[in-house]
């Protein structure tokens, strides 16, 4: 499989999950999942296994001791892209200045209207647009290998 196809698969599967329930720690389409269960059921899709083992972790988790864990893992997993922006980028996102960062979304579309699939407290599974103010929340990009 090509790197766009590989990407273009990671959005429709991302996209068949718009209207899942947020649920922390979830990964179960139609059940519940957060940013990272959203994450790990487009890899399950791509690859047949997880990326990784993830250990338990709490709402707040990496704030205390400033632990990048998601930009870690990510790039252990995923080859890091700073090219142009393309459907299928997976983007890491920090949510406050000064914060760790810990949200992650797949650019849905890309040019002039751009979106991210994400899944979202209170809101669950669903395509945003990548506006500016989410934009400048950007840390990272990565791409499916």
């Amino acid at each position: 499989m090509t790197a766009e196809v590989r990407a273009a698969h990671a959005v429709e599967i991302a996209r068949g999950w718009i209207g899942t329930p947020y649920l922390h720690q979830g990964s179960h389409q139609g059940v519940g999942c957060d940013c990272l269960g959203l994450l790990r059921a487009i890899w399950r899709a791509l690859y047949g296994c997880e990326p990784d083992a993830v250990p338990v972790y709490t709402p707040d988790w990496g704030e205390a001791g400033r632990d990048e864990a998601f930009e870690r893992g990510l790039r252990a997993q995923m080859a890091q892209w700073d090219g142009v922006a393309r459907s299928g980028d997976v983007l890491l996102f920090r949510m406050r200045a000064g914060a760790v960062a810990k949200h992650l979304g797949i650019a849905g579309e890309v040019g002039q209207g751009p979106t991210f699939i994400h899944a979202y407290a209170g809101h669950g599974v669903l395509e945003s647009p990548l506006s500016l103010p989410w934009r400048r929340r950007i840390v990272a990009r990565f791409q499916f290998r």
